[in-house]
């Protein structure tokens, strides 16, 4: 982080998905915020390991706990900077850009599904694992 923020200083937001997962965390960050969030399905790295385990229990993997990774907001002009700076780090070589902040709908996390659509993406209510630690 220490790297990152000295060759971005102007990150807006760092946040770490693990309680509630990448969803929640966008979530609460756009409630927050007061701005709206859309991902791309498509850029949004789910092993294939986890999305047959997910498959088979029901689970959905935006809603999993995910150790170890991060959510960063900067703007856009620095967007590149940052991501080779991540990416030189072993944590961080798979970095990369999954969405974007718009200005509508304020406090709400939108997904552009595969196939075109907007699947609008809610806080987890209850917990979808029982918690470990």
């Amino acid at each position: 982080v220490g790297e990152m923020l000295a060759a971005v200083p102007q990150i807006a937001v760092l946040r770490d998905p693990t309680r509630g997962g990448l969803a929640t965390t966008l979530n609460e960050i756009a409630k927050q915020a007061n701005v709206g969030i859309i991902l791309d399905e498509e850029k949004i790295p789910v092993r294939q390991e986890v999305q047959a385990v997910c498959k088979i229990l029901g689970f959905d993997p935006l809603y999993l706990a995910n150790e170890g990774k991060m959510v960063v907001f900067v703007e856009q002009e620095y967007t590149e900077r940052l991501l080779a700076v991540m990416r030189l780090h072993s944590y961080g070589r798979e970095a990369k850009v999954i969405g974007k902040v718009t200005d509508q709908p304020v406090g709400q996390v939108g997904m552009r599904t595969l196939i075109g659509g907007i699947r609008l993406l809610d806080m987890l209510t209850g917990d979808q694992l029982p918690r470990i630690c």
